[in-house]
């Protein structure tokens, strides 16, 4: 009885997604995006197998290991099971339904086919007309769906065409005329879900382009124009910007009226206001933007800022497709490893052969990773390989400490000694917490595949390792370390590298500590070239022999002091204007920022990265907890950027924020670029990361 030999029962069994072999279901391969749909039963018809040596009709090469293709195979969208179940149990198709009628699976008479098939019509026509309706009582400029309004296909005309064909009983014409039917009045319910996109695109792009107008003016004005002592802020804004500042208010009110006589969501009167805040502010900085001007026009060069700007725009075009392919990543390594050792001087390439050597090596191994999936399993002897490679690293540190570790200013000769023997001694024990972390990783993944569970000693010994090596740094540099001071900033760079090793050591499953090791050394090796290349630019100045001189005590690896504290105003000097050689430092930054995201998984979707990684820590179900750590995990190689960047800033000695502030402002173009990608149909993992993308950016 169970299986329909009562005759009076339907059975229908199907799911909302597939998985893969991991358990996963959030990427769009067909195993995820596939569901099975089986029916028999009560009113449910049969299908006829095929001859035999024939293949039905619907197979493809997805479906052939299933060694069922003497039967037909029919294919329905998901949404298109909810009407099939009401007809079957025979009650009212559901109120918002989409679904269009399988119709071929219905054991039944024509005619019932044929008046199931206007039922579904009219419940589509409904959600159409209700759509119509309060749009055409909101919007100020009205246009309807013209494809509905036609003579000869108004939803009137087609529903008589439908009534008389069932009347003369040609009920096969009565579905065909019920399916154009359906599919006018989806296309109208698209057409009315997307009525104001044109509009919000329009207000959404002029907002973030004026963001970066605005922006770039302002690092035009502060950081990159040579200002007088007599000029004033006053002196770039219009002498009309009280009338300027009133139009834009008017404009501003005008959409504002609009939108309240539409009763359209309050966020639209935010969407409205950024640009008309930010293009006001431009029009009234006319003066600014004729200054500008008037120095490009004395630039002996005028095609470099062109090129430079191009080339911008391109690299940031590149980073948006690298978002859907992370070999682009590779690509740009691969680039960088050739390119940039050729395009310095030949001076810079006889002074620095070594540096260039291993930054070539690096970016070539770097670019390895983002060849690799993101999907991968367990393997614990990639997990002890880039520890392995951690903590050598960390030994080579310590051994070469006392070259960049210095003594307390104007400390007696003994308490310096032991303030520098307690700084090496610290890297010396971040390096061994990175080896124990190394360590006890996989003696935990076995000792909790060998038990079922994982041992409350493993346990507890990973989180202790996890949390002491995190907050070393914080306690070095705090009160309570009495010889805290200002420091090298190979120092801390090294400190900070090794005390983030340790939890990402700790939760890698596979070869993420080794991109850890080798993204940090191409890292440290563009903060040296970068060093290296100002203080080449410096003697090409012919600067006064002072100036050299300071220059030289900033730039040299072995005598730096810390670029951080009250200490550093004696050496640095900042405040220098911004040129074009530092697009290239702002590009590169970014750049590795999105490795740091997508160097071992894709951000834009958590899904990619192992939640296997968190097992050593927590095995009880707890999304906060494991979602924080898988966190923690993704954004500790953006920690080290970040303090690679802060430290480049001031080497290159420009002002606080100035180049974070043009990355921050350019970035926008990748932004615009996803705004307009943002999709709203297709599979949930398109939608669900097209959000992110724009999210992200």
């Amino acid at each position: 009885g169970f299986y329909g030999n009562d005759g009076q029962t339907a059975y229908v069994f199907t799911a909302d997604h597939g998985m893969n072999d991991r358990g996963a279901h959030g990427d769009g391969h067909p195993d995820n995006t596939r569901t099975p749909l089986i029916a028999w039963g009560a009113g449910v018809s049969r299908t006829v197998p095929v001859a035999k040596g024939q293949t039905a009709p619907g197979h493809d090469a997805f479906s052939a290991p299933w060694k069922l293709t003497e039967y037909e195979r029919k294919d329905v969208n998901q949404a298109d099971i909810a009407p099939l179940m009401a007809s079957l149990v025979g009650i009212p198709l559901p109120l918002n339904s989409v679904g269009t009628l399988p119709l071929s699976y219905l054991n039944t008479t024509d005619e019932f086919r044929a008046r199931a098939a206007l039922v579904n019509s009219l419940q589509v026509l409904e959600q159409y007309r209700v759509k119509h309706d309060q749009k055409q009582q909101t919007e100020m400029f009205f246009k309807p769906y013209a494809p509905m309004h036609q003579p000869t296909n108004s939803p009137e005309h087609i529903l008589a065409r439908i009534r008389q064909s069932i009347d003369m009983r040609q009920y096969a014409q009565a579905e065909a005329d019920c399916s154009t039917l359906i599919s006018l009045c989806l296309e109208g319910l698209r057409y009315f879900q997307r009525y104001d996109w044109l509009l919000l695109r329009s207000i959404v792009s002029a907002g973030y382009l004026g963001w970066i107008m605005y922006s770039l003016l302002f690092i035009f004005k502060t950081y990159v124009l040579n200002v007088s002592a007599n000029t004033t802020a006053k002196s770039y804004r219009s002498s009309n910007s009280k009338l300027l500042g009133i139009l834009g208010a008017l404009v501003f009110a005008g959409f504002a009226a609009m939108f309240y006589r539409q009763h359209s969501p309050a966020m639209y009167y935010a969407y409205v206001a950024f640009p008309a805040y930010f293009w006001t502010d431009i029009v009234q900085q006319l003066p600014l933007i004729q200054q500008i001007a008037a120095s490009y026009a004395g630039l002996r060069v005028r095609w470099k800022p062109f090129a430079f700007a191009l080339a911008y725009i391109l690299v940031l075009e590149a980073l948006v497709y690298a978002y859907f392919d992370r070999r682009v990543y590779s690509v740009a390594f691969a680039l960088l490893a050739v390119v940039w050792p050729i395009a310095v001087s030949p001076k810079f390439r006889r002074r620095h052969t070594k540096l260039l050597v291993l930054w070539s090596v690096f970016c070539m191994l770097t670019s390895v990773f983002t060849l690799l999936p993101v999907e991968r399993n367990d393997h614990l002897g990639l997990v002890m390989a880039g520890g392995v490679l951690i903590t050598l690293s960390g030994f080579v540190a310590w051994y070469y400490s006392p070259k960049f570790v210095l003594p307390p200013p104007g400390m007696p000769a003994k308490q310096a000694r032991d303030a520098i023997a307690f700084d090496r001694l610290f890297i010396l024990v971040e390096t061994l917490l990175v080896g124990i972390a190394t360590v006890l990783g996989p003696l935990t993944s076995k000792a909790t595949e060998a038990s079922g569970h994982l041992p409350r000693p493993y346990q507890l010994a990973c989180w202790l390792v996890l949390i002491v090596s995190t907050l070393l740094p914080l306690l070095h540099g705090s009160r309570l370390n009495q010889s805290a001071r200002d420091q090298h900033f190979l120092y801390r760079l090294v400190t900070i590298y090794l005390a983030f090793a340790t939890p990402f050591v700790l939760l890698t499953v596979s070869y993420e500590s080794i991109f850890y090791f080798s993204y940090s050394i191409v890292l440290l090796l563009w903060l040296s070239i970068e060093r290296a290349l100002y203080f080449e630019y410096a003697e090409d100045q012919l600067l006064a022999p002072t100036e050299q001189t300071r220059l030289s005590s900033l730039l040299s690896p072995q005598t730096s002091a810390s670029l951080s504290g009250t200490n550093a105003s004696s050496v640095l000097r900042i405040g220098r204007k911004l040129n074009l050689s530092d697009m290239r430092t702002s590009i590169m930054f970014l750049f590795f920022v999105n490795v740091a995201f997508f160097g071992t998984g894709n951000v834009a979707s958590l899904a990619s990265f192992s939640i296997d990684s968190v097992y050593r820590l927590i095995t009880v179900f707890d999304p906060f907890i494991m979602s924080a750590l898988l966190l923690f995990k993704i954004f500790i190689p953006f920690f080290l950027v970040s303090a690679v960047f802060g430290v480049l800033n001031r080497s290159l000695e420009l002002p606080p924020f100035s180049l974070f502030l043009f990355v921050l402002s350019t970035t926008d173009v990748m932004t615009v670029n996803f705004f307009f990608l943002v999709r709203d149909d297709g599979s949930w993992l398109d939608i669900g990361m097209s959000i992110s993308h724009f999210c992200i950016s």
